[in-house]
């Protein structure tokens, strides 16, 4: 599973509810965890697809037949290729993952701008964003008896209005473009990995005691219910804790521990996956790939019906 040199993964994504329907509040965050652990996790090269292209381009590529995918990723090679030498070098590979990511978050958040902004004066007050998400809850609490379902949003209303509140740098309860990123994807902004560090402890101290001891960090990825042993993993993942995980070896995370561990500083997700990427496809040993490399491990980086850029080919490339 894990490894000592922890990165973090390439997006916590935010499940929004659909605005104007049932206001369920934002979904518990799937939380940034060590890269490594993520790229062993997936299968076959799914977390190449996504790292190398977006996970929505890289779902549109599945539909592809194995022709079709590699004459597109040839197009793509072209694309990468800065100073039009005919090679892709770690660094060119490591811009265009970043930028691939960057263009991810900020489609994200115009995709949903339109739903939250209800007086369109192209910012997103804290009222609205409470009224399309909660607004149903709110106004009807009586058809909420579940006791998870009310806990569920008692816990999640303070919490987001917290994460709004530390997004909102101007303190006028109305986020801008920015600052709406900023609440959406809180692991790309320096000032609020406070919050990440803050709200990964909540959900995974469950005796609340503001520390993340051995069992809870366990807990959190796996649920032994059938009482047998723990599988080879959880063991190893049990020593990652130990050896790198409780940097003071007091048996515990604090929060400095946690954010080692979800947002380390000497980590670079996007610089790692260039280099696994050339790695892996680099025939020749040079330290850079050709396109017919790329091409003859084409199924790494890409994918078809037997890996997804189809979308990307008909956007304005000029945003990438």
């Amino acid at each position: 599973m894990g490894s000592g040199g922890a990165g973090w993964c390439l997006a916590l994504l935010l499940l929004l509810p659909p605005p104007g329907g049932l206001g369920k509040p934002t979904a518990r965050q799937e939380r940034a965890r060590p890269a490594a652990a993520q790229h062993e996790d997936r299968p076959g090269f799914q977390y190449d697809h996504e790292a190398f292209l977006g996970k929505e381009e890289a779902r549109s590529f599945d539909q592809l037949s194995p022709e079709e995918s590699r004459e597109r990723l040839g197009k793509i090679v072209d694309r990468i290729d800065d100073n039009k030498d005919g090679y892709l070098t770690t660094e060119e590979l490591k811009n265009w993952i970043k930028r691939v990511q960057k263009r991810y978050i900020y489609e994200n958040v115009a995709k949903v701008w339109k739903d939250y902004d209800l007086n369109k004066d192209n910012k997103i007050a804290w009222e609205e964003y409470k009224q399309a998400t909660y607004g149903y809850y709110l106004e009807n609490p009586e058809e909420f008896q579940d006791a998870t379902d009310q806990h569920s949003f008692k816990k999640m209303l303070p919490r987001d209005e917290r994460r709004f509140k530390t997004a909102d740098l101007d303190g006028d309860l109305a986020a801008t473009r920015e600052e709406f990123t900023a609440f959406l994807h809180p692991e790309e902004f320096e000032h609020m990995k406070n919050i990440v560090v803050l709200e990964t402890l909540e959900d995974i101290d469950k005796n609340e005691d503001g520390f993340v001891d051995q069992d809870e960090y366990i807990a959190d990825m796996f649920a032994n219910e059938e009482g047998g042993p723990e599988p080879d993993w959880v063991i190893t993942e049990r020593e990652q804790f130990s050896d790198f995980r409780d940097l003071n070896k007091d048996g515990k995370m604090d929060k400095e521990e946690i954010q080692h561990w979800i947002l380390p500083q000497d980590y670079d997700h996007a610089l790692a996956e260039a280099r696994h990427l050339v790695y892996e496809s680099d025939v020749d040993k040079d330290q850079k790939l050709t396109k017919e490399e790329v091409l003859d491990n084409w199924n790494m980086f890409v994918g078809s019906q037997a890996t997804n850029y189809g979308e990307d080919l008909t956007r304005n490339h000029d945003e990438l």
